[in-house]
């Protein structure tokens, strides 16, 4: 009888243990992503967008997500506007953690 309640008591443990992992690291992966979107930004855009997004020099990025797109978004960093020069290091992943980042200010 112990050993049915033990393994029974191990079995909910398992059970319970990966509910729990499977909600985690999908909450984590997100904030990671927009984690990793904020440093893209600091590493590329600060100096002239400001680190609060108003602007420092370049025009303010505050709600950007409500004028533009992901892919807009993408789109300018890697091509540029007006009198911003293209950003082409960066690219791929950090490309899409930083507008990720931006559609979220």
């Amino acid at each position: 009888m112990k050993k049915g309640l033990a393994a029974l008591f191990l079995g909910m443990i398992f059970i319970l243990g990966a509910c729990g992992n499977a909600d985690d690291s999908s909450n984590g992966s997100e904030e990671e992503k927009l984690e990793a979107g904020e440093e893209v930004y600091r590493d590329n855009c600060l100096a002239c967008h400001g680190a609060d997004l108003s602007g420092n020099g370049g025009p303010e990025l505050i709600d950007i997500g409500s004028k533009y797109s992901q892919e807009q978004i993408e789109d300018i960093v890697q091509e540029g506007i007006d009198s911003m020069p293209p950003q082409t290091q960066v690219e791929g992943e950090d490309l899409e953690e930083l507008s990720s980042w931006l559609i979220e200010q």
